[in-house]
């Protein structure tokens, strides 16, 4: 049976949580003396009040969860924010709710596509609340990613259990100082990004917005140009601190507090920092032969498009689909990739592929010495059969999703290229696709309403890395 008690005190804090942020954006409103300023008072006043109601419900001396409220409770926190989230889009004029909850979900979930233009002149208001949201869905998630996943065995995710994904009585106070280090240490890395985006030339407030979006991986800028806007020193900072919202996070918190550089030594790490070079010197290479660019340009476009497009965060410098058709190819399967678990980043994760290959590797001597055994393991783990299961299903449902995704959008009249890579871009939760629609200097605005609602599920499945959601839709969860 469901604790529905606790569920609904725990979305009360939650909800009581956007209102505090929401105040943000309303401060920015008075201070410009902008229109916003009533949008974000009703919104604030109907999720406090909401938050209140639930809370008070919700009141319970026994605040214990299982296994099942866990599922529940992570889809319910998502969905449910994003629809009270959404609130000040659609009060702002000229935004629909089918548009402010995509605008919400893609910022929410990290994912960036965007429906707005005319960003170098918007309401400051609703460019911080943009900004706010895709930096809050970046620590919900990396919190989630470190806490939630792994006890749910959540594609493969068991291998990154720490003491601190255990929800009995006994574990609360260590989950509870792990979100708080990893609250600080994000921080920390968010005024520091804002710091060096400033030396690189841009005023406090794009600094702000760009840092919120960069480490959360998120991609939402302040102009339509995106990154394109800003000097050659602030691509470079965004491909820095891009690269960072890719790594762990909790290994930063280890660093700190052990001071020890054992994140270096990390499979997942290194796979992800040497695959990165790889890629990027290789197409910068490429770009310098035949594109007739300079060798630091073509490092610097390279390496910034590279990053955005792993790291999931979708910033725009310039249209890569003009680079070629193996160009094309190449960004179309880095949106595949993703960067670490644990990270802000979306997509398929590099150690998902990199179990995927000690598999291989140990299929392979299999054949060669059919009565040997063999054991491969990562990180110093054993690879256990559980762990394969739930990395084939997640890999299977990942794949499934964006087929149907796919096919619903070509039923709503797009073009098959906008179909599918939207569909991989939303799942992926990298932002833009390709094509001269939704590709890098393109927008989703022009998109039917019942694309932009399927896409937005696209999103949140992807976030929640697909199970967590599906179990949902199995009769025996209801069962008892």
């Amino acid at each position: 049976m469901l604790n529905i008690r606790p569920l609904l005190f725990i979305l009360g804090v939650f909800l009581s949580t956007l209102t505090a942020f929401m105040f943000i954006p309303l401060l920015f409103a008075l201070l410009y003396g902008e229109e916003t300023v009533g949008a974000f008072m009703i919104a604030s006043l109907a999720t406090g009040t909401c938050a209140s109601a639930c809370m008070h419900q919700g009141q319970s001396q026994n605040l214990r969860l299982n296994i099942r409220d866990m599922f529940l409770l992570t889809s319910l926190t998502w969905l449910i924010v994003s629809l009270f989230a959404a609130m000040p889009f659609t009060l702002y004029h000229g935004i629909n709710y089918t548009d402010a909850f995509f605008e919400t979900m893609s910022g929410i979930t990290t994912t960036g596509s965007t429906v707005l233009s005319g960003l170098d002149s918007m309401d400051h208001s609703i460019l911080i609340w943009r900004s706010l949201l895709q930096w809050m869905g970046g620590i919900g998630f990396i919190v989630m990613a470190v806490a939630i996943l792994p006890f749910l065995n959540v594609g493969g995710m068991r291998l990154f259990r720490t003491e601190s994904s255990d929800w009995s009585d006994k574990a609360v106070p260590r989950t509870q100082d792990m979100a708080k280090h990893l609250f600080y240490v994000y921080i920390a890395l968010t005024v520091l990004c804002g710091i060096a985006y400033h030396a690189a030339g841009m005023n406090w407030f794009q600094a702000i917005n760009h840092a919120m979006t960069t480490l959360s991986t998120g991609g939402y800028s302040t102009s339509d140009s995106s990154m394109a806007a800003f000097s050659h020193q602030a691509h470079w900072v965004g491909t820095l601190f891009m690269a960072a919202g890719g790594l762990p996070l909790l290994m930063f918190v280890h660093m700190i507090s052990q001071r020890s550089m054992r994140i270096w030594n990390d499979d997942q790490v290194k796979g992800y920092l040497w695959f990165l070079l790889f890629v990027s010197c290789g197409l910068a290479f490429w770009l310098w032969q035949g594109h007739d660019m300079t060798p630091a340009d073509a490092l610097r476009l390279a390496s910034f498009n590279v990053v955005s497009v792993v790291t999931t965060t979708g910033y725009g410098l310039t249209d890569y689909t003009a680079w070629g058709a193996l160009a094309n190819v190449a960004f179309l399967f880095l949106m595949f990739a993703g960067s670490c678990s644990g990270s802000t980043s979306g997509g398929i994760k590099i150690f998902r592929f990199q179990i995927a290959i000690s598999i291989m590797r140990e299929q392979l001597k299999q054949q060669f010495h059919p009565n040997g055994v063999f054991k491969e393991r990562y990180n110093g783990r054993s690879i256990t059969e559980d762990i394969v299961r739930s990395l084939v299903t997640f890999i299977l449902l990942f794949l499934v999703v964006i087929v149907l995704l796919s096919v619903i959008l070509v039923m709503t009249g797009l073009d098959p290229t906008t179909s599918f890579t939207g569909a991989v871009t939303a799942v992926t939760n990298v932002g833009p696709g390709l094509g001269p629609v939704i590709g890098p200097a393109g927008n989703f605005s022009t998109l039917p309403d019942i694309a932009k609602w399927a896409l937005a599920i696209g999103m949140l499945l992807g976030r929640l890395e697909i199970l967590t959601v599906a179990v949902l839709l199995h009769p025996n969860f209801w069962k008892y």
